[in-house]
């Protein structure tokens, strides 16, 4: 089974995932930021991380920056309310980057073709 990391600060966002990606069929693991998805990092050892850039504590861009110096391999997804992100350079690192949006239609087949489960 594989295991997915999704780190949101938003609580509605962090259920609305969790419970979507469990009826796929994911291990789901949640942190309300960045700080805690690095601490959840080592323990979880997730497949793929979906990771909220606008956080409180440590940002995404952050949290993407040190996840790729512990798990370079590890796919991420950035995603986050705000389009514009996807111009900066910063988020250039992540292997996606998905706009939030009730139907997660494109996320979940985002997910399956990092994981190589299409």
């Amino acid at each position: 089974m594989k295991k997915i990391l999704v780190v949101d600060d938003e609580e509605s966002i962090r259920f609305l995932y969790k419970e979507e990606l469990e009826e796929e069929g994911y291990l789901v693991e949640c942190a309300k930021n960045g700080q805690e998805a690095l601490e959840k990092l080592t323990v979880f050892k997730p497949d793929l991380v979906s990771l909220d850039i606008k956080m409180p504590v440590m940002d995404g861009i952050e949290a993407l920056k040190r996840i790729r110096e512990k798990e370079r391999h590890l796919p991420v997804i950035l995603c986050s309310a705000y389009g514009e992100y996807k111009q900066d350079l910063t988020t250039w690192a992540s292997d996606a980057y998905v706009v939030k949006c009730a139907d997660l239609t494109n996320f979940k087949s985002i997910i399956r073709k990092l994981l190589d489960l299409s």
